[in-house]
C-alpha cells in the first residue's frame, strides 16, 4: 500500500494577528492556502487568542514567536549579512531603541529550521529584513518572498529624523535581491519600491490582496440592524478606518458638512483612533452632532458597508485599501481620493467609483452629490471586487513561494 504524501508546507510571517489590512490578507490568505491542500504555518509576533482559535479551526497552524533579547536579534542579523550591516549597522541595528522585530529573529531561523517549508512568505519591511535574514541562518532551501505592502517613501519620509529609518532605502536595495520574489500589492507601491531604493523596477513584481472570500460574501447579503439603516432613513455616508491623519477624517467630515447643507444625510465613521475625540469636536462645531456618528472599532463592517449610500475613502496615501474593495464587493458605491496608492488601481482610474483630489472637500461633496444622484450598478462593483478575491490570491502567491509558473 503506499502511503499518502505530506502536504507541501508553507510559512507566512506578519508581526500580528489583530490588526489592519495587512494582518486581514495575511489570515484571509493562510485560510485560502490551507483550503488548497497545503500545511500553512502562519507566524507571528503578537497573536490573538480568538482569532488563532479561528485560524486552528480552519486548518491553519498559527505559531507565536517568542521575543528574544534585541542584543541577541543585533547580532544575529550582523552574522546573517555582516556585508550590509558592518557598514550600516551603527545607524540601523546599534541605536537605544531599534526594530521591535529584530527581537523575533531567533525564533524565526529556529521554526524555519525545525520545519523546513518550501515556500516562506513575509509581509512588511521590518518582517521582510528579519524573514530574509531567519532564512539564511536557518540554512534551508526552499524559496523567500517579500511583501511590501505600502509606500515605503511616505514612512522613510515621516521618520527621516530618526537614523535607524533614514537608512532603511539602502538596506532594503541592498537585502531584497536575495528573495526569489519582490512583491508589491499594487502597481503604485511596486513602483514606488523601485524609485525609494532604486531597486529595478522589473524585478519587482505585484500580486493581489485576499480580501474576498466566503465569509465576506455572507455577510455582505445580510441587512445591518443599526437604525439608521431602516429604508425610512436618510441615506448614510460611511468612512472605515483608523482615525488618524494619514486618513483624513476631517475632510470627508467637511465633505459630509457641505452635502448634508442641500439634503437630509448621515455619516457614520467605523474606527478608532488618535483623531477620534477631535472628530466628535469637529462633528459639533460644524453643527453636525445629530447627523454624525462614530461607533468605534468594528472587525465586520460589510452590513453597513451593504446598507451604506456611499463609502468614501479619504486617504492622503494607501497601499492596497482593502476596505475600498471590501465596499465594492458589499455593492456599495464609492469615492476615494486619488492618493499615492492602490485606490485607482482598485477603481480603474475612476470606471468604478469616483475619484477626487487629496484634501480637496469641494471635489469630494461634489462626487458624494453625484454618486447619491446616480448610483452604480452594485452588481457590476461586486463582480469588480472579484479581482481581489482569496481564491485568486492564494493561486498566485502559491505560484510565487513555490517557483511553479501560472496555468
Amino acid at each position: 500500500m503506499t502511503m499518502p504524501s505530506m502536504p507541501e508546507r508553507l510559512t507566512v510571517f506578519t508581526s500580528s494577528l489583530n490588526g489592519g489590512g495587512v494582518q486581514r490578507s495575511m489570515r484571509n490568505l493562510a485560510t485560502a492556502l490551507t483550503r488548497d491542500g497545503f500545511a500553512v504555518d502562519l507566524v507571528v509576533c503578537h497573536g490573538h487568542d480568538v482569532l488563532a482559535a479561528e485560524l486552528r479551526r480552519a486548518g491553519v497552524n498559527v505559531v507565536e514567536l517568542a521575543r528574544s533579547a534585541p542584543l541577541i536579534g543585533r547580532a544575529l542579523a550582523l552574522r546573517a549579512d555582516p556585508t550590509a550591516l558592518r557598514p550600516l549597522g551603527p545607524t540601523v541595528l546599534w541605536p537605544l531603541k531599534t526594530w521591535s522585530k529584530i527581537a523575533y529573529l531567533a525564533a524565526l531561523r529556529d521554526h524555519l529550521a525545525a520545519t523546513r517549508p518550501i515556500g516562506l512568505l513575509s509581509a512588511m519591511t521590518q518582517c521582510n529584513l528579519v524573514a530574509l535574514w531567519a532564512h539564511r541562518l536557518a540554512g534551508i532551501d526552499g524559496r523567500v518572498v517579500v511583501s511590501e505592502r505600502n509606500m515605503l517613501s511616505n514612512f522613510v519620509a515621516r521618520h527621516a529624523a530618526k537614523s535607524r529609518w533614514r537608512h532603511l532605502p539602502a538596506l532594503v536595495a541592498h537585502s531584497y535581491p536575495a528573495a526569489d520574489a519582490i512583491v508589491g500589492v499594487s502597481q503604485a507601491v511596486a513602483d514606488d519600491l523601485s524609485e525609494c531604493t532604486g531597486l529595478a523596477r522589473a524585478s519587482i513584481t505585484t500580486a493581489p490582496n485576499p480580501v474576498v472570500d466566503d465569509a465576506l460574501r455572507d455577510a455582505a447579503t445580510r441587512r445591518s440592524d443599526h437604525p439608521w439603516f431602516a429604508a425610512d432613513e436618510p441615506p448614510v455616508v460611511l468612512g472605515v478606518g483608523r482615525l488618524l491623519d494619514q486618513k483624513d477624517p476631517a475632510t470627508l467630515m467637511h465633505a459630509f458638512a457641505r452635502v448634508r447643507s442641500t439634503r437630509p444625510l448621515r455619516l457614520m465613521l467605523i474606527g478608532d483612533g488618535p483623531l477620534r475625540t477631535a472628530m466628535m469636536r469637529l462633528a459639533d462645531t460644524l453643527g453636525l452632532a445629530d447627523d454624525v456618528m462614530l461607533p468605534g472599532w468594528d472587525d465586520h463592517p460589510f452590513p453597513a458597508m451593504a446598507g451604506a449610500a456611499v463609502f468614501v475613502l479619504p486617504s492622503k496615501w494607501e497601499g492596497l485599501p482593502g476596505v475600498l474593495i471590501q465596499a465594492l464587493a458589499c455593492g456599495c458605491p464609492v469615492v476615494a481620493t486619488d492618493c499615492p496608492g492602490g485606490s485607482a488601481e482598485i477603481l480603474d482610474h475612476g470606471a468604478y467609483g469616483r475619484l477626487v483630489p487629496v484634501a480637496d472637500v469641494d471635489a469630494m461633496a461634489e462626487a458624494i452629490t453625484a454618486t447619491l444622484d446616480d448610483p452604480p450598478d452594485r452588481a457590476r462593483l461586486k463582480a469588480r471586487a472579484e479581482d481581489y478575491s482569496a481564491e485568486r490570491s492564494a493561486r498566485r502567491y502559491a505560484e510565487l513561494m513555490t517557483g511553479t509558473e501560472p496555468t
